[in-house]
């Protein structure tokens, strides 16, 4: 049983977020589609690639979610938790220009993965670069989904037993 504990944490942790992972992106393929077809939005570039950026950024979502129902007793506490991690993440999304963010505080931008997920959006929907183009955003969001699996898997053994 010792030997298996950290194989058994990872399966665990990699059954949640797959698990719950692929409503994520069901979800985000809908909304993507829907924004599209139903209300009418022009993609300065294909489709795909927004898919990709969409996909990816559903996994970081249902991880870092993961993350912090670790930390909770009970739903009230993950709710709890929302106005901590979800609610800076818009302003840091650049919805706001960063730069006029007071105290330096925009610079924590480069530490959410929002940020890099709506510049890739940005970049394909408007500016209609190539998937070329965003494949350092993409690599980043995928960056956050190993990090907060990794994370995910330690914090397992520390506040949950399995």
């Amino acid at each position: 049983r010792f030997l298996l504990s950290p194989i058994r944490r990872q399966s665990v942790v990699l059954g949640f977020l797959l698990g719950f992972g692929v409503f994520a992106v069901i979800q985000s393929v809908l909304m993507v589609v829907f924004v599209k077809y139903a209300l009418g939005l022009h993609f300065a570039s294909s489709i795909l690639p927004v898919l990709l950026v969409m996909v990816l950024l559903a996994f970081v979502a249902v991880a870092l979610g993961s993350l912090v129902s670790t930390f909770a007793e009970n739903e009230f506490q993950v709710a709890q938790f929302i106005p901590i991690i979800i609610v800076p993440q818009i302003f840091l999304s650049g919805m706001i220009p960063i730069d006029l963010i007071p105290f330096g505080l925009g610079n924590l931008a480069y530490v959410s993965p929002v940020y890099y997920a709506c510049d890739a959006l940005d970049k394909l929907i408007i500016r209609g670069v190539g998937i070329v183009d965003i494949l350092p955003q993409a690599a980043i969001l995928f960056g956050f989904i190993v990090l907060l699996f990794v994370g995910n898997t330690l914090l397992l053994k520390s506040f949950r037993s399995i």
